[in-house]
């Protein structure tokens, strides 16, 4: 018995989390008889347009997912959730977001990949806003009351028609994770650094197994055979042309082309030609099996911090080795005018030596090479995410730390992450810092 037929027999008395993905046009009612236990909703993957007006009998319900629905606005009657502090509307078909559609607990709002041109004022007036997914809209502005939202962590506003980065949302004190590629208010990717990377034939390349399949694209391990000489073993990522959370895949490679060389990057060997469906991807370094995943990404608790296996330990040693290597690629990218955007344990990936390699560059933005305020403020964000890396690494480091260098990386943590952007330190100097303890 499918999960649908179950709810209509009464089977599911007390369910905490209900899935429901099977063509439906309109809201089951029987969904009602869930209230007293309720708490996760996804109704994604199926064809409706609209939300019963007394939705707030679901008076439990803290997550609501409705994502690939048919939706062109948000529905009011989701405001009136009084508990409800997730919202995913992702690839609808949404125009219109009423300020009566926002509920007063919202903390992480995703309406990616949708039609909207304005947000309404009051979302600034939703004060637990930390995590906010909008790319792939028709905006061309933000409301300003967005200044508001001292909590704000992580926003996502590429692929919009924006022509500027508002100042208030550049000084907001908590403001993590920022990713704007895609709009014109964007600097051009180095044309040069994109056509001197090598084009290596499709012919060349023998696809073997999946190594693993995210948002943007898959990976392959594979073997590259150049003419006249010994193949190597390689990973290839074959691009995906959906619009993701963070932004557009193709932009995401250019990024990775135009960051260039550093040790604690994933090597770019170069872009695939003459696939036959025309598909775009690149051909990288292949990553030795030593190497594994910082961190695990963001639960729906967690929100915008990573989720560490509870075993996870470093040696003193190990976690500088790390924080120098990111502080170190950090300097670099920002010498190239590329912000991460997405500066994560989980974008990680280590060895037990402490040797890291920074990938996923799927939310990196291109920004004036120039010493600007902006170009400042754009930097010193993303500093603070590696306040926050460094404060998780801090926190699970096991032996070898003197209570002196707990004490100055500390501090580092806190000035990595102090409220008034412009007064944090450069990754320059967050690296002179570190290469002194």
């Amino acid at each position: 018995m499918d999960t649908l037929a179950q709810l209509r027999a009464g089977q599911l008395a007390g369910l905490k989390r209900l899935d429901l993905s099977c063509g439906l046009t309109e809201f089951p009612r029987e969904i009602f008889d869930l209230a007293d236990s309720l708490e996760v909703l996804n109704l994604s993957g199926n064809a409706l347009s609209s939300l019963p007006d007394d939705l707030h009998r679901l008076t439990r319900l803290r997550v609501l997912f409705c994502s690939d629905n048919h939706f062109t606005q948000m529905p009011a009657s989701v405001g009136q959730c009084a508990q409800l502090s997730m919202v995913g509307f992702k690839a609808n078909r949404i125009e219109r977001v009423p300020a009566a559609a926002l509920p007063p607990l919202l903390r992480w709002l995703i309406l990616t990949d949708n039609r909207i041109e304005e947000l309404p004022d009051e979302l600034g007036q939703r004060p637990h806003l930390q995590k906010l997914m909008l790319s792939g809209n028709r905006l061309t502005r933000l409301p300003q009351s967005l200044g508001q939202c001292h909590r704000l962590e992580l926003i996502r506003i590429a692929a919009n028609r924006l022509s500027a980065l508002p100042a208030f949302l550049l000084g907001l004190p908590c403001l993590t994770w920022l990713a704007y590629a895609g709009n014109p208010l964007e600097s051009e990717a180095d044309a040069a650094a994109l056509e001197s990377v090598a084009q290596i034939p499709w012919a060349e390349l023998e696809l073997q197994q999946r190594l693993g399949e995210g948002a943007s694209g898959v990976i392959h391990q594979a073997r590259w055979q150049r003419p006249g000489q010994a193949s190597v073993e390689v990973a290839v990522k074959l691009y995906k042309g959906s619009m993701t959370s963070d932004g557009s895949p193709l932009h995401e490679m250019n990024a990775c082309i135009s960051a260039g060389r550093h040790p604690n990057l994933i090597r770019v060997e170069g872009r695939i030609s003459d696939h036959p469906q025309g598909q775009n991807g690149l051909v990288m370094q292949l990553i030795e099996p030593s190497y594994r995943n910082l961190a695990a990404l963001p639960s729906l608790a967690s929100c915008t911090r990573d989720i560490y296996d509870e075993s996870s330990r470093f040696s003193a040693d190990a976690a500088l080795r790390m924080a120098r290597g990111i502080a170190s690629v950090g300097a670099h990218l920002h010498h190239q005018g590329i912000t991460h955007g997405d500066l994560y344990g989980h974008n990680i990936l280590w060895n037990p030596e402490g040797e890291c390699l920074l990938g996923d560059f799927g939310a990196a933005s291109f920004h004036a090479l120039a010493d600007t305020e902006e170009t400042r403020a754009l930097q010193r964000i993303e500093v603070r995410a590696f306040g926050i890396l460094l404060e998780e690494l801090l926190a699970r480091i096991e032996s070898g730390l003197s209570p002196r260098q707990h004490e100055r990386l500390q501090a580092l943590v806190s000035d990595c992450c102090q409220p008034q952007v412009l007064a944090r330190p450069g990754f320059a100097e967050v690296g002179d810092v570190l290469r002194g303890i």
